[in-house]
């Protein structure tokens, strides 16, 4: 006779185990995402709010823009976010990777030592001056200068990493610096530093970071590189309208200084964004020849695949 008891634990066990292939597949995928220690890079650690259930978000932190975008370079990770800077140095020189839209704006401060004589751009003159080279702060200090009848000559460049750049200035080892906030709000909150100027007055406006991806990813799977971008874009928005809560996450995952995030934010010196539109493009390629006339690169990124705006204009008119 046939035990029913053991037929149906038999046919449940059989059926669990056709099953068992569909759960291992309903697995979340995992996608490496690139992120600098810096309050305008913090849009990926929003990224888990708005991603699907099917895509986890696994952030990879990078203290150099340029190690970032090795990262991208290496498929280290699958996406990063870095400066414009960083990502014309690799595309100049023809590495795969690919800015397919931005991540924010501005975030950056020429600081000076608080009651020094430094209070103007020209001020800085045969001043000791912080500068992270291959940083997107470089070429806008650059044209600065030169935007005032000077040049790097007329400054003493020192290289320091942008973590060090307010420590440096209150010990006095530089004069002033050109640096990423926190960093600028640091040196104004803590009594340290003075503002110089938001170096925006240049035909780059505010552009500093941008979303980068793989070649091949935006010729292998375009609707995963469609999906993290609609991820920024709701990423973007959402932490433009609640700014105490990119305050709090920018503390908890960086330990940054609870006063200097609330200043960046509240100067309005931090922009999320997401849309790689014609304005972007067209300061990226003003930033581009900047590098060039300043030997920084020896030709132009091929422009029509360095920049790729097919899925940022996508999802605009979606």
């Amino acid at each position: 006779m046939i035990n029913r008891r053991h037929l149906l634990s038999g046919a449940g066990f059989a059926a669990a185990t056709l099953a068992a292939p569909a759960v291992l597949r309903a697995q979340p995928k995992t996608v490496k995402m690139g992120a600098l220690r810096l309050v305008h890079s913090m849009p990926p650690y929003f990224y888990e709010k708005f991603a699907p259930a099917d895509l986890k978000i696994e952030i990879i932190v990078f203290d150099s823009p340029t190690d970032g975008k090795n990262a991208v370079v290496t498929k280290s990770v699958d996406f990063g976010t870095f400066g414009i800077a960083a990502a014309i140095l690799g595309g100049a020189v023809g590495e795969p990777v690919v800015v397919v839209g931005a991540m924010s704006n501005k975030g950056m401060g020429v600081i000076s030592k608080a009651g020094s004589d430094v209070k103007t751009i020209k001020d800085l003159k045969g001043k000791k001056v912080g500068i992270w080279p291959g940083s997107t702060q470089e070429v806008f200090i650059m044209e600065r200068l030169r935007m005032e009848g000077m040049s790097i000559k007329d400054i003493t460049p020192v290289r320091v990493p942008f973590g060090e750049m307010p420590a440096m200035l209150a010990r006095g080892d530089v004069d002033a610096y050109v640096g990423a906030e926190p960093g600028p709000a640091l040196s104004i909150t803590s009594g340290a530093g003075q503002l110089v100027e938001y170096p925006y007055g240049t035909a780059m406006g505010g552009l500093n970071m941008i979303f980068g991806t793989h070649e091949d990813t935006v010729a292998k799977n375009p609707d995963l590189v469609r999906t993290m971008l609609k991820i920024q874009r709701q990423a973007a928005e959402f932490m433009m309208a609640n700014k105490p809560a990119v305050v709090d996450a920018t503390v908890q995952k960086l330990g940054a200084n609870r006063a200097a995030v609330e200043q960046a934010l509240g100067a309005n010196n931090v922009e999320y964004v997401w849309k790689l539109d014609p304005t972007v493009q067209t300061q990226a390629k003003t930033y581009a020849q900047h590098m060039l006339e300043l030997k920084q690169i020896r030709a132009l990124p091929k422009f029509e695949t360095f920049l790729n705006p097919k899925f940022s204009d996508e999802i605009a008119n979606s």
